[in-house]
């Protein structure tokens, strides 16, 4: 298939799939007469792996980690678990942080009075900090 037909089969841009191409998670394809890419099974198989683990949020570098353990079929999947497991503790370090961000700007909002923009108490907070 050329690569407009493995772009529309997996949801993915020409240009995602260059670049996937160009820091080597998926392999170059072989050439037509005519110099056009053509993708085989293996090529589609390993572009939709890469983009479901990317919809999951895995780093570019997690998933060729995951690529490396994949290829290696009769190895313990304890590897794998730890590539998931790290990635799990940084989403909730994410979330932590998403929740602490959300009570600020909730407790800002809160302070807000309805009044006028030069009293507007998050105007203030967003302004620079006064110098001691």
């Amino acid at each position: 298939m050329q690569i407009g037909e493995l772009a529309r089969s997996t949801a993915t841009k020409v240009e995602t799939i260059r670049f996937y191409e160009k820091i080597g998670l998926l392999p170059a394809p072989a050439r037509t007469e005519g110099n056009y890419r053509d993708y085989g099974q293996p090529h589609l198989a390993r572009l939709s792996f890469v983009r479901r683990a990317r919809d999951l949020g895995f780093t570019l570098d997690q998933v060729r980690a995951l690529l490396a353990l994949s290829d290696e079929r009769d190895r313990s999947c304890g590897a794998v678990d730890a590539v998931a497991r790290e990635h799990l503790a940084e989403i909730d370090r994410k979330i932590a942080d998403l929740r602490a961000l959300r009570r600020e700007l909730d407790d800002l909002i809160g302070q807000c009075s309805q009044g006028s923009i030069s009293t507007c108490r998050i105007i203030e907070a967003l302004g620079p900090a006064e110098a001691a």
